[in-house]
């Protein structure tokens, strides 16, 4: 399966913040779109970086319980981002996760984000395949009783 035929299905309405939003403007995005990442983009839409709750976390304890409210979410982000493509097979994005630990990958075409994966999407689409092969295997099993 490929990743822009889960996105499809998923019908994500794509949250993103800018790098000169402040951490306190983030922090109410996620709570408000009930969300544990979003990706950051600049004024033409191009990819840039990517921001957690994870990251607040990290500022927080840095800065030694200072308020960090105003810091801006370029201070916070990772702009090394691991990305795929629409065209990119869910088996890329699964790997590409497990291999570098993260919970979070944007789907990228031509520099422009068009969606975010996160693992609940992977697990969900796997159990989904799994449900999809053992009913196959058990149908395939009855067909051969009944010959």
């Amino acid at each position: 399966m490929t990743v822009d035929k889960v996105l499809n299905k998923l019908g994500q309405d794509l949250v993103t913040c800018r790098p000169e939003d402040t951490v306190e403007t983030f922090a109410q995005l996620l709570a408000k779109h009930r969300i544990g990442a979003m990706p950051v983009r600049d004024m033409n839409g191009n990819l840039v970086g990517i921001v957690s709750e994870r990251d607040i976390v990290r500022a927080f304890a840095k800065s030694g319980g200072q308020d960090i409210r105003t810091l801006i979410v370029q201070d916070i982000m990772t702009d090394r981002v691991l990305t795929v493509e629409p065209s990119d097979s869910m088996e890329r994005a699964r790997q590409l996760m497990t291999k570098h630990g993260v919970r979070h990958l944007p789907v990228v075409k031509d520099r422009k984000i068009v969606g975010i994966l996160s693992i609940r999407d992977m697990l969900e689409t796997r159990l989904e395949e799994t449900e999809l092969e053992r009913n196959v295997l058990r149908d395939n099993v009855i067909a051969a009783r009944a010959r």
